[in-house]
């Protein structure tokens, strides 16, 4: 049996994490109480029982909860500090050939961000196949529910009432253009330069949708949607938990709608191509504290404790 210590289990995404190792009989989850969630000393002592210390902190906080192991527990981080050091492994295991095996190796292993992932695992098969060059110039929308922005967010849009919600429908932010997601996109695709990241919170819960326009002229090598579609489908046959639909998955519309939901409650990311002739608009489906978030920290727990991946994950 593992040992498993979440520092931050109170958040969002601690929380998430937390309900889905609970009931796993191969799991030990070790719990600290209320009064203590802070102590220095408390912390320290759960992290050297545990072979596993999952940190849901802000990134400050991440740093500082390091500081405090003792050598003796691996740490699986879940904020932004550590997603672009070279000292950590990137935990996305679709990210290339062999970084399942470099997640199963590292005492230190990043977890990757939400609306990153979508990004990297559509544009980085394009840069290798050469379809993009590394000097593209890309856009990216994200459209995230307002669990997204944590345990603040969520108490906040909780707390308005009914006469507000028009006012709360779908609020772009991040509008400098600076968001802190965009190293992490930029590192793991191996763009020359970062993406133009536009992030959008909605009025509903949990659900995401990225987004990618791409011009056909603006390609490094001539392709259609379709032959775009069967470069993800080939990158990611026998992935457990990325499901390619191709160019054109009417199947997927209501109405000619697009449901950011639809991959709610489980650990699969749906990748798709829209779009005519000589334009495309790349989509990733998934779930924010599913596949973004709780579920690939429990996806790369998995992988450091020598388990199957796909353990206590839905797809």
């Amino acid at each position: 049996m593992a040992t498993v210590f979440i520092d931050g289990q109170a958040g969002t995404t601690g929380l998430e994490i937390s309900q889905r190792l609970s009931d796993r009989p191969d799991i030990d989850l070790l719990t600290i109480e209320d009064g203590v969630r802070k102590d220095p000393a408390a912390r320290r002592a759960l992290m050297a029982e545990a072979d596993v210390t999952i940190l849901c902190l802000p990134d400050d906080a991440a740093v500082e909860a390091v500081g405090l192991g003792t050598g003796s527990t691996r740490f699986l981080d879940a904020s932004t500090a550590y997603r672009t050091d070279p000292a950590w492994v990137y935990g996305c295991p679709e990210l290339a050939p062999g970084q399942r095996d470099a997640i199963a190796g590292s005492d230190r292993v990043s977890n990757p961000g939400c609306y990153p992932q979508g990004f990297i695992l559509m544009i980085r098969p394009l840069l290798e196949a050469g379809i993009l060059s590394e000097d593209a110039l890309l856009n990216v929308f994200g459209l995230s529910g307002y669990s997204g922005g944590g345990r603040t967010m969520v108490e906040r849009y909780r707390a308005f009432d009914a006469r507000e919600a028009d006012r709360l429908c779908a609020r772009p932010y991040a509008l400098t253009l600076t968001h802190k997601h965009r190293p992490e996109m930029q590192t793991y695709t191996g763009l020359a330069k970062a993406p133009l990241f536009s992030p959008t919170v909605a009025n509903y819960y949990r659900g995401m949708l990225i987004e990618i326009p791409l011009h056909r002229a603006a390609l490094a090598q001539d392709a259609g949607g379709a032959e775009i579609g069967e470069v993800l489908a080939r990158r990611y046959a026998g992935e457990p938990f990325i499901e390619v639909l191709g160019f054109q998955p009417e199947c997927q519309l209501d109405g000619g709608y697009l449901d950011a939901t639809s991959t709610n409650g489980s650990n699969r990311m749906q990748l798709m191509v829209f779009g005519n002739d000589d334009q495309f608009l790349l989509i990733a489906r998934y779930d924010n504290l599913g596949k973004g978030a709780s579920g690939a920290a429990v996806q790369n727990l998995n992988l450091m404790l020598g388990l199957e991946e796909t353990l206590g994950l839905t797809s």
